[in-house]
């Protein structure tokens, strides 16, 4: 298998067939070089890397991705924390560390981008 297809198998084991196949189509549509490089690079050949789970690596993204004020981004990674067994808990301890070493409004930027997430996946288990 190559990094692309692993970085295919990795999306689709995170966030299941379908909302794994939006993400690809979203980046296709942008761009079919992008889409290549996103799914062999992130998926294919860092978050496949075992030295540390899945939770431990989506709560890290959250802190760059927050810090960067990557709210688009930020919304893919929360999914992911999610499904990767981070607790809200967790995942809210994380911005408080973007809070003090980003600054509060890169945190509360953050905290709305997690609250519009969780309102997505609230009215989608209706």
């Amino acid at each position: 298998m190559d990094h692309y297809q692993q970085g295919i198998a990795q999306l689709t084991e995170m966030l299941g067939p379908e909302r794994a196949q939006a993400i690809v189509e979203r980046f296709r549509a942008l761009s079919q070089a992008f889409e290549q490089e996103a799914i062999t690079v992130v998926f294919g050949r860092t978050w496949s890397r075992e030295a540390i789970d899945r939770r431990t690596r989506s709560l890290c993204s959250i802190g760059i991705l927050a810090a960067l004020g990557r709210a688009n981004t930020l919304r893919i990674v929360f999914e992911l924390a999610i499904k990767n067994g981070a607790s809200l808990e967790e995942i809210t301890e994380a911005l408080l560390q973007v809070a003090i070493y980003a600054g509060y409004p890169a945190a509360l930027d953050g905290l709305t981008v997690l609250e519009g997430v969780l309102v997505a996946q609230d009215s989608g288990n209706r």
